[in-house]
């Protein structure tokens, strides 16, 4: 059997090192009336990769605007996030692309955000 890769073995706060994935759809009913339309959802699972813990998101649509709204309610929830691993769906790439463009404006040295928003930073 092979070796664990270096963030499984390194001790850390839960989800601080954390993969991330969307699974789906669900059909789903919002309203209990007889005849309601049902409506398609996806859940964004978030896995430590220390404790292995789970925590599960409902996600109304495969966008990356709904993915970067899961991730700000995900870290409301937990601490600071320090890595992400995701596969290289469209949604992923697309967050991280939006998450740099943010980060890049944050960042700016004469921009008072950078001093508001402090310093965690997730990489992706």
């Amino acid at each position: 059997m092979g070796d664990l890769p270096e963030e499984r073995c390194t001790p850390s706060l839960p989800f601080n090192i954390t993969g991330a994935d969307l699974c789906g759809p669900f059909d789903i009913k919002t309203k209990f009336q007889r005849k309601e339309p049902l409506e398609k959802t996806y859940v964004s699972i978030f896995i430590c990769f220390v404790t292995r813990a789970v925590h599960f998101e409902i996600v109304s649509d495969l966008t990356s605007d709904s993915f970067i709204a899961t991730l700000k309610r995900f870290m409301a929830r937990r601490e600071k996030i320090l890595n992400t691993f995701t596969d290289n769906g469209r949604n992923f790439v697309g967050a991280h692309n939006e998450l740099k463009r943010l980060f890049k404006l944050v960042s700016n040295p004469d921009n008072t955000l950078d001093h508001y928003l402090g310093s965690p930073v997730v990489e992706a």
